[in-house]
């Protein structure tokens, strides 16, 4: 057995020894379970109560950052005559009216037009919707940008599997020359790689920019805005909404303590960076953390993400049924669960650095363990196996004092823990988008407060069960392919 075959196994296996462990001892051990269910929660409640400022400190930067002239600010900097941005949109099968959207979104926004070079990659699997999407494209848009290039990548080819990267890599290695051609330096140029559904926020190219003209060595800075699901919030299965809040306040979590942070979704980096790397990996789905840690290898650990304060927004799953959009919420949270393709390439990667800080490796290495690692187990222990020793423990263990006050302990620890769901319930209301026209009923909003009662079962369902998945997968050497979520714009 291989070094990466090991790494590949270590995930899983540590999730399922606890939760094999938490059942067996249950039964044989019943008290031990009591143990480590009160200090599982008590750590989890710390955890919430650690995490919470940073939200709040995330979402007061957040609304400070609209209230601010970002395009004003960034033409008095000195360098911004020189800087251009490079926009990536790849798509797949999206309706041509998504892409009409997100181009029209980018064109109107703060920053000039005339300082972006987009590019629009269709795939190859469907050359015909490619060549349909492509042809209206050019027509409406041709004169819009500094520049538009179009790229179909090809099917098969060697080395890749289906996905974002592998059409990420075809696009900058067929317009990159293009753009060097024009005369720009790398330093020069921004790189957003956009999911085919973002909406930029007005200002956030221009805000972009601030920070790259004014951050320290902004070549070796990935930039990551507040992503938010919520293009099509309103017209979403409530598991669904739940499900995309909960993502998007742990981004906000991470954008207050960006030190430990991977790129996600949408993002933006330098076009040195990705030149130095040779840009995407064809043969991951993870493309969005792995660019990220591909600079940060290249550099030594010397590469970290700067926090954008302004959102880009995209679409929810939508698929036009409710009980639909489930399945495919679940495929969704998998794939991003499949994120823990990352261990194996880090570990491998830094066993071979000699020049990275060992103690960045331990610590890159611990967060994405523990992240993954708890991802996966915290749901089923808050919410299930942590009652199961009170279901199936012997009599003579009943009497003990500590079995009967361990469950007045666990509620209280709860209540405490429900202040995060509090403070989310009432920040999500200051996110939603506006309530779209064919939605009158006047307890919508309501309905938004409720939906976080879901929150115990989406927890489970939607979180530990696709990150069990994906963990076990790589575990037993199957891995996940790029599944495609279903979106669909609901006008209003």
């Amino acid at each position: 057995m291989t070094l990466r075959r090991i790494y590949e196994i270590i995930p899983g296996f540590l999730v399922w020894l606890t939760l094999i462990l938490c059942v067996v001892f249950s039964f044989v051990r019943p008290l031990w379970m009591i143990y480590f269910i009160i200090l599982f929660d008590l750590y989890w409640l710390l955890r919430i109560l650690y995490f919470l400022p940073f939200l709040l400190i995330s979402w007061v930067r957040y609304r400070q950052a609209l209230r601010r002239n970002w395009q004003q600010e960034a033409e008095r900097l000195p360098g911004y005559d020189k800087i251009y941005h490079l926009v990536f949109l790849p798509f797949s099968k999206e309706d041509i009216g998504v892409v009409r959207e997100t181009l029209e979104k980018l064109s109107r926004t703060t920053l000039p037009a005339s300082r972006m070079i987009v590019v629009v990659g269709g795939e190859g699997r469907f050359p015909e919707h490619a060549e349909r999407v492509i042809s209206a494209i050019q027509s409406e848009f041709s004169q819009t940008f500094k520049a538009l290039f179009f790229t179909v990548h090809p099917p098969n080819l060697s080395g890749e599997i289906i996905g974002k990267g592998s059409n990420l890599a075809w696009m900058a290695r067929e317009t990159v020359p293009k753009v060097l051609e024009m005369g720009f330096e790398p330093e020069q140029i921004i790189v957003s790689s956009l999911d085919i559904d973002t909406m930029v926020h007005p200002q956030y190219l221009s805000c972009l920019t601030c920070y790259y003209l004014t951050v320290s060595e902004p070549t070796k800075s990935s930039y990551q805005p507040v992503v938010l699901y919520n293009n099509n919030l309103w017209e979403s299965p409530a598991m669904v909404r739940v499900a995309m809040f909960g993502t998007s306040f742990w981004l906000m979590t991470e954008l207050a303590r960006p030190e430990g942070m991977m790129t996600f979704s949408s993002h933006s980096m330098s076009l040195r960076m990705l030149m130095d790397v040779d840009y995407w990996q064809k043969d991951i789905v993870s493309e969005d953390s792995r660019i990220f840690l591909q600079g940060l290898v290249h550099y030594h650990g010397d590469y970290r993400v700067t926090a954008i304060p302004l959102p880009v927004s995209m679409d929810t799953v939508m698929t036009g049924r409710y009980w639909s959009a489930l399945p495919a919420l679940y495929k969704q949270l998998r794939r991003w669960a499949w994120g823990v393709e990352n261990f194996p390439y880090m570990a491998e990667a830094f066993s071979r650095d000699r020049l990275m800080p060992w103690r960045m490796k331990v610590g890159w290495l611990f967060k994405q363990l523990e992240g993954m690692y708890t991802w996966a187990t915290a749901p089923l222990l808050i919410f299930i196996l942590g009652y199961l020793p009170f279901l199936v423990a012997p009599e003579s263990f009943r009497s003990f004092t500590i079995f009967q006050n361990t469950p007045f302990t666990l509620q209280w620890l709860m209540r405490l823990a429900m202040i995060g769901l509090f403070v989310s319930a009432g920040l999500s209301l200051t996110l939603l988008p506006p309530r779209p026209t064919s939605l009158s009923r006047p307890y919508a909003y309501a309905i938004i407060l409720l939906q976080w009662l879901l929150l115990p079962i989406t927890f489970v369902l939607f979180g530990a069960i696709p990150a069990i998945d994906a963990q076990t997968r790589l575990m037993i050497g199957k891995p996940l392919g790029f599944h495609v979520s279903p979106k669909r714009k609901v006008s209003g």
